[in-house]
């Protein structure tokens, strides 16, 4: 769809929402890849954004799931006497009083209010920022500590779900439908040699041995909301990948991303380390976050969380190399196998601070 014809559509699509009134401007907005996000000029400012029905395949339990979410977080932050407007999204009903409005195409829109005086950041740019992101997902677990995960859809059927990303692994490895298996030997032996880390949380969950959270499973830097006057982080954004899952996710694929000594498709391995000060900084911003609501396995499997989390996303782009780059975008030729050795290099070099990882965690924990 050309930019022309996306902004007719979400032009049609906006008048559909009877709070928006009169539209006076729309334009193309934010930094999101999967969305297509539009600032709505009406009788107040909103956001509208049609749903990528290619990622999410069913919009109308996603949208149950953010309902349910942001109803539950509204009731919280009144109770404890905040902002319910701007410390979490506000869902718009269409005219027929869905959550969305679906056009004659099929494309499902929904529209939050603008939450103003407010930005995201795409870059840490300095460590208060890691660590009002942390202490923002970490306030996100707190608050929906006592609601029923289980109750929430799975938007992304086994998003999360290592061991079975392993097996498909697996699967393309012994397929090599591309003949690449050859040129990624040694990232394939790196990977099955680590067997155990694809099982180990999804067996502690099938165990009984950490509790169903809900969780957010997007945790970088720009799914805050950060106050223009105090950079303090006021609202966690991006609510669509909300789903039941565990608590060390969330945390470890904030680790992993965000504690990177180098982008994600460096080049020279040399580069990529997991920087234990960062580390540490996000550990202190997360758990004040939660404020005790995390039990003592679920804080001693944090560090286990990022490793994880870091070895899944390897397998990813080691699966899609193999399958020829199906998924992934890609920029140049092996650009998922030079991702794919990021975040070995980034296991290999948690596995060498594995010891100080665990330390960071315990001393943090017992400080709280």
């Amino acid at each position: 769809m050309e930019e022309r014809e996306k902004l007719e559509s979400a032009q049609y699509a906006a008048q559909q929402f009877e709070q928006v009134g009169r539209v006076k401007d729309i334009r193309p907005y934010g930094s999101g890849h999967i969305n297509d996000t539009f600032l709505v000029e009406g009788e107040g400012n909103f956001i509208l954004q049609r749903m990528n029905r290619n990622i999410f395949s069913k919009p109308e339990e996603v949208m149950e799931n953010i309902l349910g979410v942001t109803t539950f977080l509204k009731k919280k932050i009144a109770e404890a006497g905040g902002d319910e407007q701007r410390e979490t999204l506000t869902v718009i009903p269409a005219r027929d009083q869905k959550a969305f409005f679906l056009d004659e195409q099929g494309e499902y829109w929904r529209m939050y209010y603008l939450i103003e005086d407010a930005k995201t950041y795409d870059k840490v740019e300095k460590d208060e920022d890691f660590y009002e992101s942390a202490l923002a997902f970490g306030k996100f677990q707190q608050m929906l500590a006592d609601y029923p995960a289980e109750t929430l859809h799975e938007t992304i059927a086994g998003f999360h779900d290592t061991k079975a990303r392993y097996e498909v692994f697996l699967k393309a490895v012994e397929e090599d439908v591309c003949g690449r298996a050859e040129n990624a030997a040694e990232e394939i032996e790196f990977f099955r040699a680590r067997k155990e880390t694809a099982c180990v949380l999804g067996d502690m969950l099938a165990e009984g041995k950490m509790p169903l959270r809900v969780t957010h499973n997007d945790t970088k830097l720009n799914n805050i909301m950060v106050d223009n006057q105090t950079r303090k982080g006021i609202c966690v954004i991006d609510l669509d990948t909300v789903m039941p899952g565990l608590a060390a996710y969330d945390f470890g694929d904030a680790i992993r991303f965000g504690a990177s000594t180098a982008a994600e498709d460096e080049r020279d391995l040399s580069k990529v380390g997991c920087d234990l000060r960062l580390f540490r900084i996000y550990t202190e911003g997360f758990l004040l976050g939660c404020a005790g609501n995390l039990t003592d396995t679920e804080i001693a499997m944090l560090p286990m969380g990022a490793k994880v989390m870091t070895y899944e996303n390897g397998i990813r782009f080691l699966t899609d190399y193999l399958k020829g780059d199906v998924y992934f975008k890609i920029h140049r030729e092996g650009h998922n196998l030079d991702r794919c050795r990021t975040q070995m290099k980034l296991v290999a070099d948690m596995e060498e601070k594995w010891e100080k990882m665990q330390e960071i965690v315990r001393e943090v924990s017992s400080g709280r």
